[in-house]
């Protein structure tokens, strides 16, 4: 589990185990009979393990998390050429990915911004790429939507309004795009190519 998903610090992960699971290091090591390498980040484990406790003190917070959530997507499926990536039970309460059909989702990210909304378009791990995520290519989704997906996070401090001027904005910011994207053409023979090259990689 990334600790910044529980608003702790990042770079630190946790991991559970049983005794007798055969577990192999990733990075090779002595430490933890042999499992990893390095030397703990005592204060960035205390902070976690705090960030667990109150994480249980806040689990009713969840439902409301969810709520948001589910009234985000309702109010961006209703955009044309929209869709949810991912299954839409076995997830996590607070997070959403949708697709944006035709437009690149940096240009997304660029418009949220100059109205104070924070999104992503892939996980940390990948911010410095502009390739698609490549879970999502994993998925099989078209090559149309790839480039044009958001994840919106939301937390325990995560308002009604906030949620509301998303709603607010993205009708027009996906509007603007797409009248100046090329990809509008599901059958163009050019994106046809291009989708057979990236299904191609897997």
């Amino acid at each position: 589990m990334p600790s910044p998903h529980r608003y702790r610090t990042k770079c630190l992960h946790s991991s559970c185990c049983c005794i007798d699971e055969d577990v192999w290091s990733f990075v090779s090591g002595h430490q933890e009979r042999g499992r990893r390498a390095g030397t703990e980040n005592v204060a960035g484990i205390v902070g976690l393990g705090k960030a667990a406790e109150l994480a249980q003190v806040h689990l009713a917070d969840v439902a409301q998390e969810k709520k948001l959530r589910d009234r985000l997507e309702k109010g961006l499926l209703a955009i044309p050429a929209t869709e949810i990536n991912g299954d839409r039970k076995n997830r996590l309460p607070n997070t959403t990915n949708i697709g944006f059909k035709y437009i690149e989702g940096e240009a997304i990210l660029f418009c949220l911004n100059q109205y104070g909304i924070c999104a992503s378009s892939g996980s940390a791990c990948t911010s410095g790429s502009l390739e698609p995520s490549h879970v999502l290519r994993a998925m099989g989704l078209p090559y149309t939507i790839l480039h044009g997906s958001i994840r919106f996070s939301l937390s325990r401090y995560t308002t009604e309004a906030e949620v509301d001027h998303v709603l607010e904005v993205m009708p027009g910011i996906v509007e603007r795009l797409r009248a100046l994207s090329p990809f509008n053409n599901d059958q163009a023979e050019w994106l046809q190519d291009r989708e057979e090259a990236v299904v191609g990689k897997f």
